[in-house]
């Protein structure tokens, strides 16, 4: 007797789903998203406009975007996430559909519901997709874990530490004083 496949989803599929259903796939599996809380909201938010200011105010050409955005991780159909907070580098990965590869840096601000998700699933996947930089967030612990895949580095922060940002040399972040 043969053995049941699972069922390998697509891009499409993920468009296809009903409005208002919020889903990410990760290697041809869709996983499905709850609504953020507002305090999850609020650190994304404060998170991105502390960034976009350093972005504007440094010149920089990199582009930050908050969800939902739609990353295309490796520019196949069976990988789309919205992480929380995206920085891209590279404006040949950007289209109107959203980012076409990894983005430079990114930032999951964890929920009840994204646990293993934001520690597991992506972490495996950002690392292996060519991300730089992955932020988790968690407001639960009040702690910050940040990976530097390009120098293979983690290091864990509180949110009352001076965070260092290692694709931006000199800028760090310290989440107790933003507005949140």
């Amino acid at each position: 007797m043969p053995l049941l496949q699972e069922r390998i989803y697509t891009v499409d599929d993920i468009y296809a789903l009903p409005d208002g259903t919020r889903a990410e796939l990760v290697d041809g599996k869709i996983y499905g998203m709850a609504p953020p809380s507002r305090r999850h909201q609020e650190i994304a938010g404060e998170l991105f406009a502390v960034i976009r200011e350093y972005i504007r105010d440094q010149g920089g050409s990199c582009r930050p975007y908050i969800a939902p955005f739609a990353v295309f991780l490796n520019r196949d159909d069976r990988n789309y996430v919205e992480p929380d907070i995206s920085v891209v580098c590279d404006p040949e990965k950007l289209n109107d559909k959203g980012c076409d590869g990894a983005p430079d840096w990114i930032i999951e601000v964890v929920s009840a519901g994204s646990v293993r998700m934001d520690y597991n699933i992506k972490l495996f996947k950002y690392r292996s997709a060519g991300v730089r930089e992955y932020w988790i967030a968690d407001p639960r612990k009040d702690v910050v874990l940040v990976y530097t895949f390009f120098n293979n580095d983690m290091e864990e922060y509180s949110f009352t530490d001076d965070i260092p940002v290692g694709i931006f040399p000199g800028f760090s972040m310290n989440l107790a004083e933003l507005d949140f």
